[in-house]
């Protein structure tokens, strides 16, 4: 079902995308400290570590040889492939500080390398990384190890490399196959490399192939995008990230080499991405969440059959892990009751190594209210609907909040649960704004989220 005008012009107001509660802006960073933050990392991993559940690992690595302008990732441009080894030699060193904590061996149920340009890195470095980080640990039975690749400078020495350290996922960046929107976003890969990758991948065994497009950039067109999705369409991709541009020039300069009258109005946003959703199901493809899609027989659209799909920094996974650690310059960890980002900057980062400290620079403890919120909003961005007992006491406030979404057919309530409508899938980032009671009590002094729809 397509939103109407009327629906976007009233919802479509700056919102988080909720890879976390609270978000980031949130954090209640005066009762944190870096101790507290190793106790409540040390207590989950100790209390889930006889159960199969394993833990998480995400790497950031940050480095691009040019600035693709639509990216609101922490990056580091450069040419000097010499610091490659340097930063990996520190992401090790981290990981030794959290083996530490832990105390014994880690089962490693997911690894996900993300960027940045991941293979900006050779293969040889990526062996080493991943070598190192793997002799320490415990891979679990059932692993999930991913990477982010650029179609243009993915080569099948990395792919080899990576499969045989257990990578049997791969997530090509795309974002639009259009020659002006490529030029405007200042992000060059041609049909053809991205072809090459994916046929290599499948011959050398991976699994599954996540191809990430990217809807409201300058200059797209209903034409333009439906060209690019018949293209990646007929590469069969068994999972499509299509994400909302998230226009936010006054964080990320890099978006001003463009203007708002160059990017499609709200209503043409809209249009695109019903037009993708539309032509997705057509290919066979089920909708998860608010932005994924996946083939039958995919990992993830089994979990979604399953119940078990769940969201966190590093979007859509098959199962939760209560533990995730982030290695790497601004690399985000979480407990499960308590989060952790790493410092922002390179050098700052390669300091605090140098002195054997974890580089961390904020987090949040989540009290029992927050947990609470967190699992409700989970629930929305996982499963279109969510329900609460009686230890849940904002159902009143929020059945006010939510009333018009309710009149417009977006969201049923009931006592004890929510659900979201089909018609209102692409309003879900405002059904979590409504439960995120940090949010409803203190709304931003300026605008720090791009818009929702």
């Amino acid at each position: 079902m397509t939103a109407s005008s009327e629906l976007i012009e009233k919802y479509n107001v700056p919102g988080p995308r909720y890879t976390s509660y609270p978000t980031v802006p949130y954090w209640d960073e005066g009762k944190f400290s870096v101790e507290k933050w190793k106790q409540s990392l040390k207590q989950t991993f100790l209390s889930t570590k006889e159960s199969e559940e394993g833990i998480s690992l995400y790497i950031h690595l940050p480095f691009c040889e040019s600035l693709c302008t639509y990216c609101g990732c922490n990056t580091r441009i450069t040419v000097k492939h010499e610091v490659e080894g340097p930063y990996i030699d520190r992401l090790l060193k981290e990981w030794d500080l959290y083996l530490d904590i832990l105390g014994s061996k880690p089962t490693i149920k997911e690894i996900h390398l993300g960027g940045g340009t991941p293979t900006f890195f050779t293969a040889e470095n990526l062996n080493i990384l991943i070598t190192g980080i793997l002799q320490k640990a415990v891979v679990h039975p059932n692993p999930e190890f991913s990477f982010e690749g650029h179609p243009a400078n993915t080569n099948h020495e990395h792919l080899i490399c990576l499969y045989e350290l257990g990578f049997t996922r791969i997530s090509l960046g795309i974002q639009d196959f259009n020659e002006k929107v490529q030029a405007a976003i200042n992000r060059f890969q041609t049909y053809e490399q991205v072809r090459q990758v994916t046929e290599d991948a499948r011959k050398i065994g991976y699994a599954s192939i996540n191809y990430d497009l990217i809807f409201g950039l300058p200059y797209q067109t209903l034409e333009g995008i439906e060209e690019t999705i018949k293209q990646v369409s007929s590469l069969r991709p068994e999972r499509i990230a299509f994400y909302s541009y998230a226009h936010v020039p006054w964080i990320k300069p890099g978006q001003r080499s463009y203007v708002d009258k160059d990017l499609p109005s709200d209503g043409e946003k809209r249009a695109l991405y019903e037009k993708g959703r539309e032509m997705f199901a057509q290919a066979g493809y089920l909708e998860i969440g608010m932005d994924h899609f996946a083939l039958p027989g995919d990992e993830l659209y089994k979990a979604v059959q399953a119940g078990t799909v769940h969201r966190n920094f590093m979007g859509y996974t098959p199962a939760a892990t209560k533990v995730l650690i982030g290695l790497g310059v601004s690399s985000i960890s979480d407990s499960w009751s308590a989060f952790a980002q790493n410092v922002k900057v390179v050098e700052e980062y390669n300091k605090l190594i140098d002195e054997n400290k974890l580089p961390v620079f904020r987090g949040h403890l989540l009290t029992q209210e927050d947990l609470l919120i967190r699992k409700l909003i989970l629930d929305v961005m996982c499963k279109m609907e969510t329900s609460w007992d009686s230890s849940y006491n904002d159902h009143q406030e929020l059945e006010n909040v939510l009333s018009e979404m309710v009149s417009d057919h977006l969201v049923g309530i009931s006592p004890n649960g929510l659900k979201v409508t089909e018609a209102g899938r692409p309003f879900v980032r405002n059904v979590c704004m409504a439960l995120d009671k940090k949010l409803r009590q203190k709304e931003p002094d300026t605008q720090i989220f791009s818009s929702v729809i």
